[in-house]
């Protein structure tokens, strides 16, 4: 029988055979991270990217046929949406006559025939091409007969002085780069098609005059948000032109919603992705800031600043990808879900960011949110910290604080998918035109984004308000700057008779 060594005697194999087992541990990580890797790859290249589950509707519903009441739910909205548009596009009558050569009654062939009703109505949807022209003002001018007195009537308004293109057409420039993400150069080719002479460079010259003269408003729009008690962020990257190549940088939204309902979204451009821009943006504010896990908000965040609001969707997304490699993820996706029907729930009662939104997460999120970290807690010690899972857990725990906050707050979403949703235009935008000139261009470029993003969160025509507030900006009280808003805009156009005549009333 061997004889048993004591525990503090030297054993070379004792060890080897411990560097062994951490080596061991270390493979197995970089294999599950690989594992992950290759699963995350294979699903980007030849999967859905959409991060697709049972939702809320059907687990509230829990019947066979919710995939059926989801459609029908989905037809109807669709349908809404269509009448409410049809009821809001512009139309023009066009009456059709009978013919002469009919103009009798086909049983009798008497001619004395009388209208019956208002006829027959159809609507017929027509493209009727757009089309640039050049206005000549012609200013008259009197003279007194006494040969010392002249009067001239006063010149058009100008957004530039002696500007050869009018608000229209600069707002017409501004709303087809930012909204509809197109290249300047192919916006000229359009108004060469036009008739009307054009260069890349004349182009891109009244952008950035049309950024410069907007830039009070965009900057207040920005302190408004700064303002607020509850800020959304996010970044992401946007290729600056260099040397020879390109070098990173990077558009940051921030916005918020007032207590109308109203969502006010301004962004900001720099070169880098430290903490700057938000200690720019959001520096000496307090309130609540919903951002991921990225430690560029630290500096806003401290016990000082702002309090964090952390994102179930972020969380949410490292259990999905780690759904490959580790089923047992299914089980926090399933607790993140319930999380998501409290606020469903809230939301069919009508009583979303009141107390008694506050009360129903007091009484159904709370209990998940406990039984959510007891499982995290009992399932790290069984994963590699370097893998999928492990990592999931990780991100989630350490943000704890910041993810359960929303329990006791009613203002308090549960994640920060807003902003993300803001930066889709610049992603969409980035991958037209690739790059921006210069940081000036990218300053711009973030100011004009602001104000056409804010008009289409609000239900603004951005082309009707950037050719009105071209002009008016330029004269208006800086005291009362937050009238040219996009939602203040609206509410003064909706309730007063329209101000500038080259604008209709909307």
């Amino acid at each position: 029988m061997p004889r048993e060594l004591p525990e503090n005697h030297f054993c070379p194999w004792r060890e080897e055979a411990e560097e062994l087992k951490a080596e061991v541990s270390r493979i197995g990580g970089e294999v599950d991270a690989l594992k992950g890797q290759l699963a995350a790859l294979q699903r980007h290249v030849f999967g859905r990217r959409a991060e697709k589950l049972p939702t809320v509707a059907t687990e509230l519903r829990g019947d066979a046929d919710s995939t059926a009441a989801r459609a029908e739910a989905a037809k109807q909205k669709r349908q809404q949406r269509a009448a409410r548009k049809a009821e809001e596009a512009p139309a023009r009558e066009i009456r059709h006559a009978v013919p002469a050569e009919e103009r009798h009654c086909p049983a009798c062939g008497s001619e004395d025939l009388k209208p019956l009703g208002q006829g027959r109505t159809s609507g017929v949807y027509e493209y009727v091409p757009a089309r640039f022209e050049k206005q000549v003002h012609v200013q008259e001018v009197l003279a007194c007969a006494c040969g010392r007195g002249v009067v001239t009537a006063p010149p058009p308004a100008r957004v530039v002085d002696r500007g050869e293109y009018g608000p229209g057409f600069l707002a017409h420039v501004v709303v087809s780069k930012c909204a509809d993400a197109m290249p300047l150069h192919r916006l000229a080719q359009r108004v060469e098609r036009s008739g009307v002479p054009m260069s890349r460079s004349t182009l891109t010259d009244l952008f950035h005059q049309s950024a410069s003269v907007l830039l009070p408003l965009s900057t207040h729009l920005l302190q408004v948000i700064a303002a607020a008690d509850v800020v959304w962020a996010d970044e992401t990257p946007l290729r600056v032109l260099d040397v020879k190549k390109t070098r990173q940088g990077y558009l940051w939204t921030f916005l918020t919603q007032t207590p109308a309902g109203e969502w006010l979204l301004g962004y900001r451009f720099s070169l880098g992705r430290a903490s700057t821009t938000p200690k720019e943006v959001l520096g000496g504010t307090r309130g609540a800031l919903v951002v991921d896990a990225y430690t560029g908000y630290n500096a806003v965040t401290l016990p000082e600043g702002r309090s964090r609001v952390g994102c179930w969707a972020h969380v949410r997304r490292r259990f999905f990808e780690a759904l490959p490699t580790a089923p047992e993820a299914r089980q926090a996706l399933d607790f993140i879900l319930a999380l998501y029907r409290v606020e469903a729930l809230a939301r069919d009662a009508a009583v979303v960011r009141t107390d008694a939104h506050r009360e129903l997460r007091q009484q159904q999120s709370l209990p998940v949110l406990t039984a959510l970290r007891a499982w995290m807690e009992s399932q790290t010690p069984r994963h590699l910290p370097k893998g999928p899972m492990g990592q999931a857990l990780s991100y989630a725990l350490k943000q704890w604080d910041a993810l359960t906050r929303f329990s006791s707050d009613a203002r308090l979403p549960l994640d920060n998918n807003r902003s993300e949703a803001a930066l889709r235009k610049a992603a969409l935008g980035r991958k037209n035109f690739l790059f921006v000139g210069h940081e000036a261009a990218g300053e711009n470029l973030a100011g004009l984004y602001a104000l056409v993003a804010t008009c289409e969160a609000n239900g603004v025509n951005p082309e009707e308000y950037l050719a009105d507030v071209l002009l008016r900006v330029q004269t208006h009280p800086n005291a009362r700057i937050s009238e040219l808003l996009p939602h203040e805009w609206r509410r003064r156009r909706t309730a007063d008779p329209p101000e500038s005549p080259l604008q209709p009333s909307p």
